[in-house]
């Protein structure tokens, strides 16, 4: 595992216990920004870097009884918060790094990354990655329930340059992993960037 991986399940396993108190009232944006993805009954979708499950249960509204829901995350502490919560009811749960997915390639309709790019060791080949395992013309939403500048004050920082979630970064970000970013959004109450597969 690299330095990134240990540092990334160092700072998730410290806060697992307690991830879903602290954020109590990022349901509906979840709910939000899942409805943006479109998603048909059916569809297959995977949480990416899901964590406590919290987009599960939307996801799995979305795409129905009938259709896949997988949530994979690399910290085994969060994972643990999740079917404490009972999302594991929501979808499958899988340990696993987004850089090397268990999963065959375009075998999804849709992947969801809530806080997912800031915590990428290699965006672009990670991005690559999350493409390769969607069909194409699926789709990609990069999500997080509070906006750039609110999440730099609540971190007491200011928001720097290089931050990927600024869409001048993102935008060939994506293009350069396969993605077309097709729609942008970042206010105080959310940050949501939505692209689609190119081929």
């Amino acid at each position: 595992m690299s330095d990134d991986h240990t540092k990334v399940q160092e700072f998730f396993s410290a806060r697992a216990a307690d991830w879903d108190t602290r954020f109590p009232d990022d349901g509906p944006a979840y709910r939000a920004a899942v409805a943006e993805l479109a998603l048909r009954p059916g569809s297959a979708v995977l949480d990416a870097g899901c964590g406590t499950g919290r987009a599960l249960p939307a996801l799995r509204d979305a795409v129905g009884a009938s259709g896949v829901v997988l949530g994979a995350d690399l910290t085994p502490a969060m994972l643990e918060a999740a079917t404490r919560a009972g999302r594991d009811r929501d979808g499958r749960l899988l340990l696993a790094d987004v850089a090397r997915l268990p999963l065959r390639p375009r075998s999804l309709d849709a992947v969801f990354g809530a806080g997912l790019i800031a915590h990428l060791p290699n965006p672009g080949e990670n991005l690559e990655e999350l493409r390769r395992v969607v069909r194409p013309g699926g789709k990609l939403a990069l999500f997080h329930p509070i906006g750039r500048a609110a999440l730099a004050a609540r971190q007491g920082r200011q928001i720097a340059p290089g931050d990927l979630r600024a869409e001048a970064n993102l935008r060939p970000l994506l293009a350069g992993s396969g993605w077309l970013l097709t729609s942008y959004v970042d206010e105080d109450a959310r940050f949501l960037a939505l692209a689609v597969r190119q081929d």
